[in-house]
Order: structure tokens, then C-alpha cells, then sequence
């Protein structure tokens, strides 16, 4: 009945309560402060005081008024209301003794009693706000589903999260996590600090909903080992970002953070050779193809921060060209430079237009990241896949080397070693194209850059396992032993950027990815980190199942960043320079030739041979004997009595 009635007050209401609360017991505390000094208070003794009791409301309310004591939130005030309360209760304490000394020269009245009144005064207006808050937030959180939390980390962020927590209605800390023995035991506003060996018998006796990892100052390996000591516990983490993030102001508990898969995998950024990064991109013209993709947005975002003097952006879709647009003229408009920024809508199929910007613009270096990636779909649309990643980077390098530009990157993928679906052999006679055009002692230097996946691209499992542990599962997945390598955005380009630099001519530079990745053990941790129990034959309680479907067309168990042993490292510790095998342009494009009439003819069964016979490594994913006889009668595909394959 209370908790409805004050709810439903307004804020002017709220504020005539308090007035009136105050108007009645700040006379009373004067009248308390009587009795103090004299102990015994009779009717003559009383008539000497009444006059100040009935001023005080008539000096104080306006007072307070002033100081803005009414304006406050009740269930937001801090220690700052203290402060309020001595500056305003002096101040009525001095206009009283004033009135007193003018009309009476203080003749039968006790300095004592003033003394003693703005003690107490001073104590019942910061004291009652702090009642009135703790009782407000009380029935806030009764009526409220309060989660109970742990912090691990007792430094200055976890202390500032306490505080800010207590704010929040939602929200209660019941326990401090730390791995210094010093600490445990002790209590920190009021909270007990553990052990971490704790935490089971913790979320079992408090019932804790979440965890707050409170230690920004960690590198990523002694994060990954944290958070890998805490995934048994299926209790949901949540990380409080660096501080340099957290110092423009107070920390705030829409800070934290979901656990995010570059948490999980611990790997430490390596810091960019300036140097390199800049070589090929500062005060030059350069254009980006794919602009609006995954990999090709992040190069734009960072080779705009490095001031080159145009930017291009060659993209065929519409909307991502816009948004890659606007993007980069909010990130300028921040930097306050007056970098050209041009966008082209259009393919990298069409030579002569791009011939015609590349020589409008002088253009210096191409970032060519225009390509179909996605296996499955590539392996069902095979002509268009072939069309777009083969005789897209042939059009545009040719155009290239017409116009004689100086560096032309092209932007490969793992998928490109040994593939065994159209996609990646598309990629990899792409790869053998730029090869060939460097063997040719053109003006413009070729590379390649080889990398695995990355996180957050268009695609990536990583939001597609976030979305249905959201809806309640089941995590579909392709096969148990499945593994990936994974690399984050911003990482990946940068590194593109600074191998870009490095080329010699037809070079194919692969980053070190780290450590493969099981799927399945990612799925796993993306449950168990998020609070929820996997459930499976031996787990039925389990809140998340995942399921096996079955590998995609053409999508390979393992996946490979070298076809040859032949490597060799350069002057950064995560590019490497690897020597695959060549094709020259003489052969090629016999091949070429013939693939792009497969092409215009719709020849499905003729392109794929052509693909098994110029990428030599292409072992599309049929049974061993097909394989070997289409291997024998030179690519056709077998098949049966009736001619279905």
C-alpha cells in the first residue's frame, strides 16, 4: 500500500513531504537541544525559546530551498547531501542567533543550545535522506526480480562498480572475488571478499544471476585463464572494458560487457610498424574494392585514419556503399581533414570503368577485397562465384597494370590451400592470376595476403551461436570435430595493410592466426560463459542443445594456411612470406580462355573440370573413387547409369 502510494506521487508532491517533514522536526530538534542544556524545561523557560522554534521553519525551509536540498532524488543522494546539510543548517543557525542577539542581547538564552541544535540538526537532515533513500530502494528492489552479482577484482574499477551498482535498482552485490590472499576475508564496503574456489558454494548460497570481471589492467592471456577457470561455473560474465575508456567519466554498469570470442581466444595485439602501415597509403591515392564488406569497411576505416590523400570506394552494392559512406564522413568530420573520399558504385567485372577511375584519380594502391565468400552459396552458384573472384581480379588487374598503379593487394583466405569447393579454388586461381601478371615485370607490384576467419564478419558463426543461445537454442553445427582459425577484424586489416608494404612481386604473405579453434569447444563456452547449461544424453537439465547437421557443401573438417612447407618469416612477427607454385600467363590463360566460355555457356560440369585441372590442389568433396576417376578422365565428374550425377 505504501510502496503504490509513493510511486505514484509526483515530484512537486514529494518535495511538499519533505518541506513538512521538515518544518516539524527541525523545531523539535531545537526543542531537543533545550532539553540537553537545561535538562529540565519548565513553562517559563520555554516562553524564552518559543519565538525561535516558531522561526526556525521560517529560516531554514527558504534556506534549504536555495541550496537546491529539494531538488535532490531521494534514491540518488550521496555524500554530497552531508555538505548541503552543514552550509544550509550554519546558515539558519546564524540568522537565528542574529535575530536572538538583535532582540534579546542573548539575555536568558544559552549559547550552548544553538551549539547544540546545529549538531543535531546538521545530523537529522543528511541522516533522515539516507533513511528516506535505503527505505525507497528497498521497496524498489522488493517490487523489483533483483539479480544478486559477484565482482571479481578488488581494485579501483570494483570499488567504483559498487558504488555505481547502488544506484540500480536491478541489481545487488553480494560478494568480492580475488586470487590475493591478503584480501580474502576482509570486507570492502560492506561486501566480503573471497577466494575463487569459493564461487561454487557462493552462486549456490546467493543465488548469483551474473559475474563482473573487474580487472581492465589484465592482458588478454591472463583474461582467457580467468575466464577459463570460471566457464565450469555456467554463471553469465559480463567484463568491465580498460580504463582508459572508463576515464571521460563514472563508471557505468552499461560499461560491462558480454564475453565476446576474442576474450576467449587470448591473443595479444602486436603493435603496427608505422613504418609499413603507412608506406603504401599516406598522402597517396587509394582505392578500396568490396568497400562495403566485412574486411574491406576496416581497411577504409583505418587507411582513412592514416591521411591518405584520396580515398575510393568501389563497391556494387548499394546500401553498403552508403553506409561505408557515411561512416567515413563521420570518422573525417571528427578528424577535421580534407581527404577526398569518392564513392563508385559498380563491379570489378567492368575493366574499362575501372581503367578510366584508376587513371582520372592516379590511382596509387588497390585493396582488392571484392569477392563471393561464403562456401556454400559459392558451391550452389558456381558461375557467378568463378565470374566474380576470377575474372573479377583479372579485369581489375589488368586494369591496373593499363593504368600503372603502383601496389595492387589482393585479399585471399585460408579456404584458398588444398580447396575443396569452388570457392576457395576460385580464390586460389586468383591467387595464381596476380602471380603470373608479377612474372610479367609489369610496373604495378602484386601481392597477396592469405588469412582464416574473422570474427564478426558477414557470415561468422560467432553471431549466429549468440542469436540462438538468445532464442533458447539449439546451436546448430555442422560436425563435432569441425575447427577454424579465427583473427579479429581490425586486426586482420592492419596487418593486410603493413604486408601490403612488404611485397616484392607476386609474394603470398599469410598471418599467423594462432592456435585452430574446435568449434564445438567455442559453442560450448559461448553457453556456459553466457549462464546456461548445455544439454545433451548425459545432461538433460541442460538449458541449450546443440545439434550436429551435417558438413555444407564443399566446406572442409580442417582448414590450412600453406600448401607448401616453403616459408619463410619477415620483419613482422605475424606475416610470414610462403612460396607456392606458379602457373605462367602463357598457360593460364589457355585455361582462362576456355573457363570463361564455360561461364557465358552455363557450363557447370566444365567449369569444375577446368577448376580440377589448372588448381591442382582442388579436391572437391565427393567419394575417394570419384574423385580418383574423374582425376584419371581428366576432371569429368562420374556418373551413373541413367547420367545423374
Amino acid at each position: 500500500m505504501i510502496r503504490s502510494f509513493l510511486f505514484k506521487l509526483s515530484r512537486f508532491h514529494k518535495q511538499i513531504i519533505a518541506v513538512v517533514a521538515d518544518c516539524t522536526f527541525l523545531p523539535l530538534t531545537f526543542y531537543l537541544a533545550i532539553l540537553l542544556r537545561y535538562e529540565i524545561v519548565d513553562i517559563e523557560l520555554l516562553k524564552r525559546y518559543i519565538w525561535l522554534i516558531l522561526a526556525i521553519p521560517l529560516v531554514s525551509i527558504p534556506i534549504f530551498i536555495r541550496l537546491g536540498l529539494y531538488r535532490a532524488v531521494i534514491r540518488f543522494v550521496d555524500q554530497k547531501i552531508i555538505y548541503v546539510a552543514l552550509i544550509g543548517v550554519s546558515l539558519s543557525v546564524m540568522f537565528l542567533l542574529t535575530m536572538a542577539a538583535i532582540k534579546t542581547q542573548m539575555y536568558g538564552l544559552s549559547r550552548g543550545v544553538f551549539g547544540i541544535y546545529w549538531i543535531s540538526a546538521i545530523t537529522y537532515v543528511a541522516t533522515s535522506r539516507f533513511l528516506a533513500r535505503s527505505y525507497i530502494l528497498h521497496l524498489i528492489r522488493k517490487a523489483a526480480d533483483i539479480k544478486h552479482i559477484a565482482i571479481y577484482g578488488v581494485g579501483k574499477t570494483g570499488i567504483q562498480l559498487v558504488s555505481a551498482l547502488r544506484n540500480e535498482h536491478d541489481y545487488k552485490p553480494v560478494a568480492f572475488i580475488d586470487d590475493k590472499k591478503g584480501l580474502q576475508g576482509t570486507a570492502i564496503l560492506g561486501i566480503r571478499v573471497y577466494g575463487p574456489e569459493k564461487l561454487p558454494d557462493l552462486i549456490q548460497k546467493y543465488g548469483i544471476k551474473e559475474l563482473l570481471l573487474a580487472m581492465p589492467s589484465l592482458n588478454k592471456g591472463q583474461q582467457k585463464n580467468i575466464l577459463e577457470k570460471l566457464e565450469p561455473l555456467k554463471v553469465k560474465i559480463k567484463i568491465i572494458p580498460p580504463m582508459n575508456r572508463l576515464l571521460a567519466g563514472e563508471l557505468r554498469l552499461q560499461d560491462a560487457r558480454d564475453i565476446e570470442i576474442e576474450d576467449l581466444l587470448g591473443r595479444e595485439p602486436v603493435a603496427p610498424d608505422m613504418r609499413l602501415i603507412s608506406t603504401c597509403i599516406t598522402g597517396k591515392s587509394v582505392l578500396v574494392s568490396g568497400a562495403g564488406g566485412s574486411i574491406g569497411s576496416e581497411l577504409c576505416r583505418q587507411i582513412i585514419l592514416l591521411k591518405p590523400a584520396r580515398l575510393l570506394l568501389l563497391e556494387i552494392s548499394e546500401f553498403a556503399l552508403y553506409s561505408i559512406e557515411q561512416e567515413l564522413k563521420a570518422i573525417q568530420s571528427r578528424m577535421d581533414t580534407d581527404i577526398e573520399l569518392i564513392p563508385f558504385l559498380g563491379s570489378v567485372l567492368d575493366q574499362s570503368k575501372c581503367e578510366k577511375i584508376f587513371a582520372t584519380f592516379g590511382v596509387d594502391t588497390i585493396y582488392h577485397a571484392a569477392a563471393y565468400k561464403h562456401v556454400p552459396l559459392v558451391e550452389h552458384n558456381p558461375i557467378e562465384g568463378v565470374r566474380n573472384n576470377v575474372f573479377g581480379t583479372l579485369s581489375i588487374a589488368q586494369a591496373a597494370i593499363n593504368t600503372c598503379v603502383s601496389t595492387f593487394v589482393l585479399i585471399s583466405t585460408d579456404k584458398a590451400v588444398r580447396p575443396t569447393n569452388v570457392m576457395g579454388s576460385s580464390k586460389r586461381l586468383a591467387e595464381l592470376i596476380l602471380q603470373a601478371f608479377a612474372r610479367q615485370g609489369s610496373k604495378t607490384r602484386f601481392c597477396m595476403v592469405r588469412f582464416g576467419n574473422v570474427l564478426g564478419s558477414s557470415g561468422s558463426v560467432v553471431p549466429l551461436f549468440r542469436k540462438q543461445i538468445m532464442a533458447g537454442g539449439p546451436i546448430t553445427l555442422t560436425h563435432p570435430e569441425i575447427t577454424r582459425y579465427f583473427m579479429t577484424i581490425p586486426e586482420a586489416a592492419q596487418l593486410v595493410l603493413q604486408a601490403g608494404a612488404m611485397g616484392e612481386g607476386g609474394d603470398v604473405f599469410v598471418l599467423d592466426m594462432g592456435e585452430p579453434v574446435k568449434i564445438f569447444d567455442l559453442a560450448k563456452r559461448m553457453v556456459h560463459l553466457s549462464g546456461l547449461g548445455l544439454k545433451s544424453d548425459a545432461m538433460p537439465n541442460g538449458t541449450i542443445e546443440i545439434k550436429h547437421i551435417g558438413l555444407r557443401p564443399g566446406e572442409k573438417l580442417y582448414e590450412e594456411l600453406l600448401i607448401s612447407e616453403n616459408v619463410e618469416g619477415t620483419a613482422h612477427p605475424l606475416i610470414m612470406r610462403a612460396q607456392e607454385g606458379e602457373l605462367p600467363m602463357s598457360i593460364l590463360k589457355n585455361f582462362l580462355d576456355k573457363l570463361e566460355d564455360a561461364c557465358n555457356q552455363f557450363d557447370q560440369e566444365e567449369i569444375r573440370r577446368l577448376l580440377l585441372l589448372t588448381v591442382t590442389e582442388y579436391a572437391p568433396q565427393c567419394g575417394i573413387q570419384d574423385f580418383i576417376w574423374e582425376r584419371q578422365n581428366n576432371g569429368r565428374r562420374k556418373t551413373n547409369g541413367s547420367g545423374v550425377h
